[in-house]
């Protein structure tokens, strides 16, 4: 009786706490806007893709980069970054797992990948394989907020009401990373051209999603 007691009076001191943030304004630190991401990614060139105004609604109020780079080789990955200073008023980061097959793209696989950490251990994120009539694409995404990588979305959001509570925060994003794939090549090697490619720009984002 007594541990009932004190769960529901713990729930409801950090029901207080969360609903006390809610009030307060938000306090994220400075940070680049995505649009000075670098363009030249040695040997990656980029160009800039537009988002149209539906797709714009629906992700909400937020800062988001929408680019494709190509090398050389003829190689290419696209690379989209959406950041949210604030999650509390619904404007929330949309998991691709949604939003891909709602733009047509069939799920034909799902699982889990790792990239080189900036203190050299792995990343675990998520790794995804979809297609749309012939086209295949590979897909690396992870969610990101201070200083903290993570590839489950639920743990994305439990992270942000801890930190909304803590820090008075409730900022993320998501980083998508995407390579087409088909029959002439082999699928790890795709996944090796987006894992590199992640591991290029991963000392780049402190800069635009602040710690």
């Amino acid at each position: 009786m007594l541990a009932r007691v004190f769960t529901v009076g713990a729930l409801l001191v950090a029901t207080a706490i969360f609903l006390h943030s809610h009030v307060r304004p938000e306090t994220n630190p400075p940070r680049e806007e995505l649009a000075s991401f670098p363009l030249e990614l040695e040997p990656w060139s980029g160009v800039d893709l537009s988002i149209s105004n539906d797709v714009r609604v629906i992700l909400g109020d937020g800062d988001f980069l929408n680019r494709s780079y190509s090398a050389p080789d003829g190689s290419s990955v696209a690379l989209f970054i959406a950041y949210f200073p604030s999650q509390r008023s619904g404007d929330t980061i949309h998991s691709p797992k949604n939003c891909l097959p709602g733009a047509g793209w069939i799920p034909l696989e799902a699982s889990r990948a790792t990239i080189p950490g900036l203190d050299h251990r792995p990343l675990e994120i998520n790794r995804y394989i979809v297609g749309n009539d012939k086209l295949r694409l590979l897909v690396l995404y992870w969610y990101q907020a201070h200083n903290r990588v993570t590839a489950s979305e639920y743990r994305a959001k439990w992270y942000m009401l801890l930190d909304s509570l803590k820090l008075n925060r409730s900022d993320g994003a998501l980083v998508r990373i995407m390579t087409p794939t088909d029959n002439r090549e082999d699928v790890d090697a795709a996944q090796q051209r987006a894992v590199d490619f992640a591991e290029l720009i991963l000392p780049l984002l402190d800069d635009y999603i602040p710690h």
